[in-house]
């Protein structure tokens, strides 16, 4: 078989990996995220859930960061350069500065070319240069605001070595200046190397810019990658090309542009590779499940290369000279200051160095696949290889160029052979190496001694609980895990992290109590009542009548307080799945349990009580482009759910200590603001139908219909919370604010309606007419039903709803009401 030894160039993709994501492709429809159809609406839901398991992965909020998705590691560099708030020389103010450690890669050192065109002058800084530059500006210079750029390697790509990530804060705080010179530094922290095999916390590390790819990480996908911008630095960016999805507003005819409010859509030109993003979600699930984590990985890793390490340092050959010289910068005893990466040169008993390519068409005869080179990165190169500016230069001339097989020039090598290691590597790979090494360098008289120095290795350098690994096909390697590591893998409820996603901001119609409204009284006329009561406890799964219900601060009590979401944990609707409106929950408050019925299906419970200690598995979930805190229910319901749907799926709940808050609005007749919470609805915690309107609108569809709808049927489909019954059709659209028993609502707006009209709710099929009728009959319009929201209760009477209760509505001035400001189309779901 094959021993993949360029980690660091790549990491391998496991079959499991790719069967995760072709099984997700063959089971759903992504479309074009910047379109507003069904298929477009889950790409761009998918992408966020993406988005926010990235933050997660690095122990961040999108509080702090925002994720902008670039081709790589490579296009966030540049990003970084273009739009950076440089201050060029020539101008009243002190001038910026870029300064970047040697040991960088060359994606980095190439900045220097855009800022040069802008001016501004570049300082490249010496690994040894920065440890001694630990000295404080004058106080009067502190102040200046003169914003400089540092950056520089987390791991370096060419050795390992890992530099501190304590020099992020030291030099943002001015306790470490890379140069001295006024001004405000920011960091622009390289992490593609380190990312792959190290975590990374950016809730204690907290760079301004963090570039990645993920193919460094999973393998798969390759040509993506991400900018990990600080949010403190994302407004001062500058950017002046704008592609398709980054513009507001513009205008073809004149200079006028508006961008996007959001950075990540500001800075993401054209169309992302949404599929490729998408693939990242089943990378970090396989990830997750093969290993446990990026610390085991990190711990395995390092053993493989402090073992390999130990043995090849102690090679020799019978006249005392060492079999290869290792560039590094530290002795392998610490995984937090060292990689899994070793960069060596073969040399031969009179100490002169074997060209790397040689060594490199030798290890492919053993089917060992290790990287030679300079590795992009000529800073280090020169540094560890003592290569001169002039040599580099004459080489060049001698017609040696970067990536070419001239390994010797003069006697001198031009670069080396680096191996590392990866969560697949396993232990019979570094063996599998040093064997090349000694079989190929030592006659069997001097491969004596180091053969018995590997069974000498003290037992400490190689740790007991590190990862075992064997390779299930050689061209797509399966992580495989030892039962002793397995009994080490901590539960889903023990890797469930402290990560909070932050509370949204509410945008469009959520946040949004009229305070243009002029409330005057409906006059005369006979009386509204309500008809009946609907709630809806599994978001886009059947109604559930009632004739009383207690109200809770987010609606009906229970009402939308679960969901299904797909493997991606995406919200599954009736779009996606009609066959939903066919599952039954019905609450019942005396057992406190919600029992789930289905034809064909034994009805199955799920406790009231919010299950939200320890052994809940938090996640974040996207409702209509809202962040909202749900746990999982667990895999008893979601195999009953997966069973009947036919299809992967599970059911979440939204989590009690987190809900999802509007803005503040001062609320009519009342003294303060309030804020306003919302369960797992689209738009507003109430929907509302008024008989006659549906009585209206049945007339318009049975002419277009073959067979006759029920009123009954009707209004299933339109799947409001109140139903009234009201003398006037539509005349709920001119109230401003209803009152209902005690409980008093505030009109939001009109409801947009969706295809799910078009969905049966009794069989679940679907039929395109009743859309198309409801437009032709409200004048192209789609708005059926008014949103509400409840009013702060300050009333000694009992919070609950009930059939027959009078509704004493109050007209409001302007009798058009407005629809949500949101691009997106809503549903009642």
């Amino acid at each position: 078989g094959i021993t993949y030894l360029d980690h660091a160039g790549s990491a391998l993709f496991p079959e499991s990996l790719l069967k995760a994501f072709t099984d997700d492709l063959r089971n759903n429809v992504y479309g074009n995220p910047h379109s507003q159809n069904i298929s477009s609406k889950l790409t761009y839901d998918t992408i966020e859930h993406v988005r926010y398991r990235i933050l997660q992965y690095f122990h961040t909020t999108a509080e702090d960061y925002t994720i902008i998705f670039t081709s790589g590691c490579t296009a966030a560099l540049k990003l970084i350069a273009e739009s950076f708030p440089w201050i060029p020389e020539g101008t009243k103010q002190p001038s910026s500065r870029f300064c970047y450690l040697t040991d960088s890669h060359t994606s980095v050192v190439g900045m220097r070319g855009i800022t040069a065109s802008m001016n501004v002058l570049s300082v490249p800084i010496k690994p040894k240069e920065i440890l001694v530059a630990k000295s404080r500006l004058p106080a009067e210079e502190q102040n200046c605001t003169t914003p400089h750029l540092f950056s520089y390697p987390a791991q370096s790509n060419f050795s390992g070595t890992k530099y501190p990530l304590s020099w992020i804060q030291d030099i943002k705080s001015g306790r470490l200046c890379p140069i001295k010179l006024p001004g405000k530094w920011f960091v622009l922290l390289d992490a593609a190397s380190f990312v792959s095999t190290s975590p990374l916390d950016l809730g204690v590390h907290q760079a301004d810019f963090i570039p990645i790819s993920f193919y460094k990480i999973f393998g798969f996908p390759t040509g993506l990658g991400a900018l990990l911008v600080n949010n403190r630095i994302a407004p001062l960016l500058r950017k002046t090309y704008f592609g398709g999805g980054t513009a507001a507003a513009y205008l073809a005819g004149e200079d006028f542009y508006f961008p996007r409010k959001s950075i990540a859509e500001r800075f993401e030109d054209g169309t992302v590779s949404f599929l490729d993003i998408i693939a990242l979600k089943h990378g970090f699930d396989v990830l997750e499940k093969l290993t446990g984590g990026m610390e085991k990985i990190k711990q395995h890793t390092f053993a493989l290369a402090h073992y390999t390490y130990t043995v090849l340092s102690n090679l020799k050959y019978s006249n005392g000279a060492p079999v290869v010289r290792i560039y590094s910068d530290t002795d392998f005893r610490n995984p937090d200051a060292q990689g899994p990466i070793i960069n060596f040169n073969v040399l031969d008993e009179n100490g002169q160095v074997l060209g790397f390519s040689q060594v490199d068409s030798m290890a492919s005869l053993h089917n060992i696949h290790v990287r030679t080179g300079c590795f992009c990165n000529t800073g280090a190169c020169q540094m560890h290889l003592d290569i001169s500016n002039e040599d580099i230069q004459r080489n060049l001339q001698a017609g040696h160029v970067c990536g070419d097989n001239i390994d010797l020039l003069d006697g001198r090598p031009t670069g080396s052979v680096r191996i590392s290691f990866g969560y697949m590597s396993s232990f019979e790979d570094a063996q599998t190496f040093l064997n090349f090494i000694i079989a190929t360098r030592l006659s069997k008289s001097d491969a004596e001694i180091p053969l018995q120095s590997v069974t000498k290795l003290p037992t400490e350098s190689v740790p007991d609980d590190h990862l075992s690994f064997n390779k299930a096909d050689e061209l797509s390697p399966i992580l495989q895990i030892s039962d002793r590591e397995l009994g080490n893998i901590p539960s889903e409820a023990e890797t469930t992290g402290s990560w909070q996603p932050p509370e949204p901001e509410a945008e469009s119609m959520r946040a949004a109590v009229s305070e243009t409204a002029v409330p005057t009284c409906r006059k005369g006329g006979k009386p509204i009542t309500v008809a009946k009561i609907y709630l809806y406890p599994i978001k886009s799964c059947s109604a559930f009548e009632v004739t009383e219900w207690p109200v809770g601060n987010q609606g009906l009590l229970y009402d939308r307080n679960w969901m299904v979401v797909n493997q991606n944990g995406v919200c599954m609707t009736q779009k996606q799945e009609p066959r939903l409106c066919l599952v039954s929950p019905s609450i019942d408050l005396k057992q406190k349990i919600m029992v789930i019925q289905a034809e064909g299906m034994d009805p199955i419970s799920v406790p009231l009580e919010d299950n939200t200690g320890k052994e809940a598995v938090i996640c974040e979930s996207k409702v209509c482009s809202h962040r909202v805190k749900t746990y999982d229910c667990g895999e008893r319901i979601a195999g009953w759910l997966a069973a009947f749907l036919g299809r992967p799926c599970r059911l979440i709940r939204q989590s009690s200590d987190m809900k999802s808050k509007s803005h503040q609005k001062n609320a009519k007749g009342l003294s303060s603001a309030t804020n306003i919470s919302l369960s797992l609805v689209n738009e507003a915690q109430y929907l509302l139908i008024n008989v006659a309107s549906i009585l209206q609108l049945k007339e318009h569809i049975s002419a277009r219909l073959k067979e006759p709808l029920e009123i009954e049927e009707l209004i299933r489909r339109f799947r409001a919370n109140i139903v009234i019954s009201a003398p006037e059709s539509f005349e709920e659209e001119e109230w401003a604010e209803i009152s209902i028993g005690a409980l008093q609502f505030q009109v939001v707006g009109p409801c947009s309606r969706c295809q799910i009209i078009c969905i049966d709710q009794q069989s679940g099929e679907r039929n395109k007419e009743i859309l198309q009728s409801l437009s032709a009959a409200r004048g192209r319009k789609t708005n059926f039903g008014i949103y509400l929201m409840n009013q702060p209760f300050c009333s000694s009477f009992s919070d609950t709803l009930s059939v027959g209760s009078p509704v004493l509505p109050v007209l409001k001035e302007n009798t058009e009401i407005q629809p949500p400001t949101s691009s997106e189309e809503k549903c009642s779901g």
